[in-house]
């Protein structure tokens, strides 16, 4: 089957509408986060045992820009800072209970978000979008590069 001259510019359109529904989602919560501020609790949640220096790498940050992250995330009582039982000259970032609230939450009107505009399209469709998303995701995870091979360190 021969590919569409415009699948890629359908792809990155769907790819935006679905940016809009799921930062429609996220913008209703009350608490005021910043989605940079999200997505360093999330990778805090989906990496335990990170130190500044792991999240920045993960951020693709330096360390200070990080740290800053942190402070901020600290002081709305969103994070907390302890020291690692392993190396006690290490320090572990932990989510707190509202933190882990917080990203459940929105995951949860997130997923409703999304689940309300498949519900609008036939069965049929939705079982082909399946599909096609499961092989886009694997030949995405093979041709993607090893992150921070072609890049210096951001700041946030």
């Amino acid at each position: 089957m021969e590919r569409p001259p415009n699948l890629a510019a359908a792809v990155e359109a769907a790819a935006e509408a679905l940016i809009g529904v799921l930062d429609s989602a996220t913008s209703r919560h009350t608490v005021s986060v910043s989605p940079t501020q999200l997505r360093v609790l999330s990778l805090i949640v989906s990496h335990p045992d990170t130190n500044v220096n792991r999240l920045a790498e993960l951020l693709d940050v330096v360390p200070s820009s990080a740290s800053r992250l942190c402070d901020r995330l600290e002081a709305v009582g969103l994070l907390r800072r302890a020291a690692d039982p392993r190396d006690r000259r290490e320090v572990r970032l932990i989510p707190t209970s509202a933190a882990e609230s917080l990203l459940r939450e929105l995951q949860e009107r997130r997923h409703r978000a999304v689940q309300a505009v498949l519900d609008r399209m036939p069965h049929r469709v939705q079982h082909e979008l399946l599909l096609a998303l499961l092989a886009f995701g694997q030949a995405a995870t093979v041709a993607t590069p090893q992150a921070g091979s072609d890049s210096t360190a951001r700041t946030a």
